[in-house]
């Protein structure tokens, strides 16, 4: 299946809430964000693994590799600093914390760019835009056939995500299990424990092209929360945003980035 998405027109919205955001931060501080990425030579870039086709592992050769489009996006952001990429994996809920804590200089991991989160991150242009997919198993289909068959439904969703807040906000009567691992919510799911899963489009593919049993639900998830995804930043970083905008335009302007995207889909329902 084709995954190609149109992100062109996320980048003024993405760029001005930016621009918002930077306009609160202090002007007096001097700005040695990419400074001092270039002086270690290395930049370490905070991820959640179980992400395909954003990341997730692979054996390569023989070894256990990290791969997917975040992957492909983060090294080329290395080559236009010049400097090593060091990958910190972690669950997902960790991510933009070790951000914050200034154990990671940046997070990529199919994060959303929302207005909250802009209080706290800077955040590059948007390179991926996606949807919103509800996981069932095809045993329910008779059962579950719409949003309202789902208002007291079990739903399963990654523990600090966006559709932890959208299952929240869309399914008021419904029970929300939130864990870390996306493939524990799966296997909660196969074995009946979930009703359902709300998982991004590329993600839901991936685990219904890989379990014969599940399915998509035909319907469409919308929300007041963003669906572009960008890579979060430190507070009042502009020097490494301006280097991380000019790859991520290139990327998504080229359509590397959606190529990117499907040759990981592609990789992932291999496994």
């Amino acid at each position: 299946m084709n995954l190609k998405k149109i992100v062109m027109a996320s980048f003024t919205a993405v760029a001005a809430m930016t621009l918002v955001a930077c306009g609160s931060s202090a002007t007096d501080t001097e700005d040695t964000s990419l400074s001092k990425i270039e002086e270690k030579g290395s930049l370490v870039v905070a991820l959640s693994p179980e992400f395909a086709p954003f990341e997730f592992k692979t054996l390569v050769d023989g070894k256990d590799t990290l791969v997917g489009a975040d992957i492909e996006l983060a090294k080329i952001i290395g080559e236009e600093l010049g400097v090593e990429v060091e990958f910190s994996a972690m669950s997902f809920d960790n991510v933009l914390t070790s951000v914050q804590n200034g154990k990671a200089d940046i997070a990529i991991s199919g994060i959303s760019a929302t207005e909250e989160r802009a209080k706290v991150f800077d955040f590059s242009l948007p390179y991926y835009t996606s949807t919103n997919k509800i996981i069932i198993n095809k045993a329910d289909v008779n059962e579950f056939t719409d949003l309202d068959s789902l208002a007291t439904a079990s739903f399963g969703t990654q523990k600090g995500s966006i559709q932890e807040q959208i299952a929240k906000e869309k399914f008021t009567s419904a029970t929300i299990v939130s864990l870390t691992s996306n493939g524990e919510l799966v296997n909660q799911l196969k074995s009946q424990q979930l009703d359902a899963v709300v998982f991004e489009e590329p993600i839901a593919m991936a685990y219904v092209a890989k379990n014969d049993d599940l399915m998509l639900l035909d319907v469409e998830v919308t929300s007041s929360y963003s669906d572009a995804y960008a890579i979060a930043i430190p507070k009042g970083s502009e020097a490494l945003k301006e280097k991380i905008d000019t790859v991520v335009k290139d990327l998504v302007e080229s359509g590397k980035m959606d190529q990117f995207v499907q040759e990981a889909y592609d990789l992932s329902i291999q496994q």
